[in-house]
């Protein structure tokens, strides 16, 4: 499989002068095995999100791929006759033949899983509606009052418990009518205070469009994070498995019909490597853009976390910058273009760097990009090694 290439560090006639991306003061991001969030203190912890607040929960993390596939080893056992030989073969065929269809069809989803990330809709947020009020238990109420009148009057004393249970009849439909004025109030102040949240998100004010995207993003399986607001413009951080998330074979057939686990070239590794990294990138700012309706652009910045180096510093990745309008993703076929494709296509501002024949991407290098080596600095990865 051959996808189309990521656009070299810039477009032609673009002139180098670093990749813009805005920081929230005081925003610090940090990434953990369970995901990437932001921290930018409680104003925006204030935030509300539909119906509830917005949570700070870290996400499901990365998505994740099954990443190589063993040898076998199947050894063999020496027959004590020629029959019991024959079926034991036989049943090791069987045995290796269903081992390894398993095997292939889990290479088989996973590799398709790598293409159609990009795929994935998201409804539009419109403006939320306050649920209705619980409804009133009359009957428990009523039950209640009348069990009561009949425990404070004599059972002979007719009179007295018939005026009682009057009393109590009416006590309880003042409490019902007490407990349905109480839910129409909370009902209007929670609506009043969606509207007011509504209204700030299509204002952009930006902690309302950054609790907003942090509490969106947080139970995705592309472990993202806003870090930023500017006008109508958000800055979102998408932080990306590496390069060992592509499984190194996939299924094929021999020229005699037969199932084969190929290992995968270093060209193809690294075209799956980029549909795995765009993919990311799209689907991030598809939420983004469904979630704010009002946003107009976002810039995006795809991280890595790579191993601890020889002084024992563990410094997160820039694998890919770019900038997207919106009406830049409207009428593209998302089913049948590749993620590579849409991002070349889609994005302005683009950084990428690719390396030799098989255009591996390669991390971007930080001299000459003061913002994107401000978000590194912001950006905390001890939680993930912990992790």
């Amino acid at each position: 499989m051959r996808t189309h290439a990521v656009e070299r560090y810039r477009q032609k006639g673009e002139v180098a002068v670093g990749f813009s991306v805005k920081l929230a003061p005081g925003v610090r991001v940090r990434a953990s095995s369970r995901g990437i969030r932001t921290s930018v203190g409680p104003r925006v912890a204030r935030v509300h999100v539909g119906a509830g607040r917005t949570g700070f929960s870290t996400g499901a993390g990365p998505v994740g791929y099954y990443t190589s596939v063993g040898g076998s080893g199947r050894g063999r056992s020496r027959a004590t006759s020629g029959s019991v030989n024959r079926q034991l073969a036989a049943a090791a065929r069987q045995q290796a033949a269903a081992d390894k269809g398993a095997v292939a069809r889990q290479l088989a989803d996973a590799l398709i899983a790598i293409t159609e990330i990009h795929h994935e809709e998201f409804p539009i947020a419109t403006s939320p509606v306050a649920p209705s009020p619980a409804s009133v238990d009359e009957a428990a109420i009523r039950l209640a009052h009348r069990k009561n009148a009949k425990k404070q009057t004599s059972f002979f004393a007719r009179t007295a418990r018939k005026a009682a249970l009057t009393a109590a009849d009416a006590a309880a439909a003042a409490e019902i009518a007490e407990a349905r004025r109480k839910g129409l109030v909370q009902q209007a102040e929670l609506q009043a205070e969606l509207d007011a949240w509504w209204a700030a998100l299509e204002r952009c004010e930006p902690d309302t469009v950054l609790g907003t995207l942090i509490a969106a993003f947080a139970d995705n399986e592309a472990a993202a994070t806003a870090v930023g607001v500017d006008g109508t413009e958000a800055s979102l951080v998408v932080l990306v498995p590496p390069e060992s998330a592509v499984p190194d074979r996939k299924p094929t057939t021999t020229q005699a019909g037969n199932l084969s686990l190929k290992k995968l070239t270093k060209t193809e590794t690294a075209d799956f490597y980029k549909l795995l990294v765009t993919g990311h990138i799209l689907v991030t700012l598809r939420e983004a853009f469904a979630v704010v309706p009002r946003l107009t652009a976002a810039r995006i910045v795809a991280i890595r976390a790579p191993e601890r180096d020889a002084y024992g510093v563990l410094k997160p990745e820039v694998l890919m910058a770019g900038r997207c309008r919106r009406e830049a993703l409207e009428g593209i076929r998302w089913k049948d273009a590749d993620s590579t494709r849409i991002f070349n296509d889609a994005l302005m501002e683009k950084v990428a760097v690719q390396k030799g024949a098989t255009g591996a991407l390669q991390p971007i290098k930080l001299e000459g990009e003061p913002e994107l080596r401000a978000l590194i600095e912001a950006i905390d990865l001890e939680d993930l090694a912990d992790g």
